[in-house]
């Protein structure tokens, strides 16, 4: 043999080809992997986008669901978006501001708005709903802090629509997640779950500055008194997050 096999060769000139390719394949790759959820793109109108992107759809992968939930399909399978959504577009164009076309906190739009999640309840890692009533759990109590069971619930107009019940425990984080309202007659029926984030509770009430009292009667309420659902979590949220913006004249401008 007159020379090594090698010979003729940059190795280092090769190895670092090789890293370029391999990186500007990983980085399509994982684009591509980021285009399960939400695509295809679509316009305001619901139409697919003029402008879909640089790198294709992936093919699709089933997922199976753990606690025998079934499977998931995406990107074709993944749940529709709402339709139907009582807002307009200001203008002719897309990105132009959406503006409520009815009652914008029971449309469900703007601040208000939710995503058709799954209509079953979170579970834990045994397969067990995480979200519960402290009444129905053992093993737990009012370590610390007040405990805001039997306290009247004030809203932000000063009206008092009910009271304190219970607390709902998100059990494997070992919180409190939602607290459980009894409506005085004049506001409604029935039990409405309020977030502890939208809460402010004192020694001698509940204040509630994100909806006023005529709003508690129509607060989405729970199919279970022992559970509450992905979708049910995202409704109730979306209202009260819907009360900051829309409830008495608070979308008015100040001046």
């Amino acid at each position: 043999m007159t020379g090594t096999f090698f010979g003729e060769v940059d190795l280092a000139s090769v190895t670092l080809w090789l890293f370029y390719i391999f990186f500007a394949a990983l980085i399509i790759w994982i684009q591509r992997e980021n285009m399960r959820e939400g695509y295809p793109l679509e316009d305001d109108e619901g139409n697919k986008s003029s402008n879909p992107g640089l790198f294709p759809l992936p093919a699709d992968k089933t997922f199976k669901l753990p606690h025998g939930r079934g499977e998931v399909t995406v990107p074709s399978g993944q749940a529709p978006e709402r339709k139907d959504i009582a807002m307009k577009r200001t203008g002719p164009g897309n990105g132009y501001p959406l503006e409520p076309t009815g009652d914008p906190m029971l449309d469900g739009v703007g601040p208000a708005s939710w995503a058709p999640r799954r209509d079953a309840p979170e579970l834990d890692g045994h397969g067990h709903p995480k979200i519960v009533p402290m009444s129905g759990a053992e093993g737990f109590h009012v370590a610390a802090g007040r405990d805001p069971r039997g306290l009247p619930v004030v809203a932000g107009d000063g009206e008092i629509v009910g009271k304190i019940t219970d607390m709902w425990l998100d059990e494997p984080e070992q919180l409190v997640r939602y607290l459980e309202l009894e409506l005085d007659s004049k506001w409604g029926s029935g039990t409405r779950l309020l977030p502890i984030t939208f809460a402010n509770i004192k020694s001698d009430r509940v204040n509630v500055h994100a909806l006023h009292g005529k709003h508690f009667a129509t607060v989405p309420s729970i199919a279970s008194p022992r559970q509450v659902t992905l979708l049910e979590e995202d409704k109730i949220s979306g209202y009260y997050g819907g009360g900051k913006l829309f409830a008495g004249n608070r979308a008015e401008p100040k001046l």
